[in-house]
């Protein structure tokens, strides 16, 4: 492996409105292309549009998914990849043959698509049917997994790439800024966002606190450190249909420091160059060398009944 640098946006999506979206998207992979970057990640669903799915049936579902064998979507994507040579990694809605509905995302470069992952864990929207494998591809000389947001909460999925030889996770997001029974969770008031201008502050510090970023903070960087993996984390910011979301997209090291952050109350983008050594010096890398599956290889593979309560859905319908 050599040195690579790769990019992450955080951005404002328009519910359903692909061409804005991928506008947006092409924007940012020119941005990317002049900085050098070799991969730039784009937010769970940013071709889409996200939240605003809770509210559809499945028809309307089935029109606004794309098969990937036939995606004007993706097609573009190929062309933008192709046109500034980096590797693009966006979301969207995927529909197959046999009418399933998933929440995929993509990893194309100028020859087609290089991977795609289903959301293992997906919520939004009734109709959507659960992923049921790791992906882990070749990109640049490293070996890259992707995991989608509630996917990255559950520890043995990043483990799991981790094993399989990824040293690069990406992880596109639509999170923070929704109710739990975590203390301090909640929604954040839209007006700071429309108001954001005039006074910054008051959403910073929505943002920046327990109903943000200091909930990402609890858990995001352990999952770079404990693995020894580059995590390289997109969220949107904005208005996601009625919900508003914080951005904080980033890039974290195999030490679990973050090397680069979007700062900006808006849509935003930040590169850094990932170093292959670090991937061994962390403590991450001697801690997987120190495993002893055989202790608990039985106990993780216990069979058990899923349950996944999502409190801020549950309680809007």
């Amino acid at each position: 492996m050599e040195k690579m640098k790769i990019s992450t946006v955080q951005f404002e999506t328009r519910s359903g409105d692909k061409d804005y979206n991928l506008s947006v998207i092409e924007k940012f992979v020119q941005k990317a292309s002049e900085e050098k970057s070799k991969a730039i990640l784009f937010h769970e669903c940013s071709i889409t549009g996200y939240s605003f799915a809770q509210k559809l049936t499945k028809e309307q579902m089935l029109d606004l998914a794309e098969p990937l064998s036939d995606s004007t979507s993706i097609q573009r994507l190929i062309k933008l990849s192709e046109q500034y040579n980096i590797s693009i990694l966006a979301g969207l809605f995927e529909k197959d043959e046999a009418v399933q509905l998933y929440n995929t995302c993509v990893c194309v470069n100028k020859k087609g698509i290089v991977a795609h992952y289903r959301k293992q864990h997906p919520f939004i929207n009734p109709h959507l049917k659960p992923g049921n494998e790791y992906c882990v591809f070749d990109l640049n000389g490293w070996k890259c997994g992707i995991l989608i947001c509630y996917d990255n909460n559950i520890i043995e999925n990043v483990r799991a790439t981790k094993i399989l030889g990824a040293d690069i996770i990406f992880m596109p997001h639509v999170t923070m800024c929704t109710p739990s029974t975590r203390p301090g969770a909640g929604f954040v008031d839209p007006r700071l966002w429309y108001n954001r201008e005039s006074d910054p502050t008051s959403l910073r510090l929505e943002f920046h606190g327990m109903k943000g970023r200091e909930w990402l903070m609890k858990w995001l960087p352990s999952r770079a450190y404990d693995n020894a993996v580059y995590v390289i984390f997109a969220n949107a910011i904005g208005m996601d249909d009625d919900q508003l979301k914080n951005g904080c997209s980033m890039i974290i090291d195999p030490f679990g420091d973050v090397v680069a952050e979007c700062q900006n109350l808006g849509d935003d983008m930040v590169s850094s160059i990932l170093i292959p050594e670090k991937t061994k010096q962390a403590g991450g890398y001697r801690y997987l060398n120190a495993r002893r599956p055989e202790l608990y290889r039985d106990i993780i593979g216990k069979t058990h009944q899923p349950d996944q309560q999502v409190i801020w859905l549950s309680d809007r319908k």
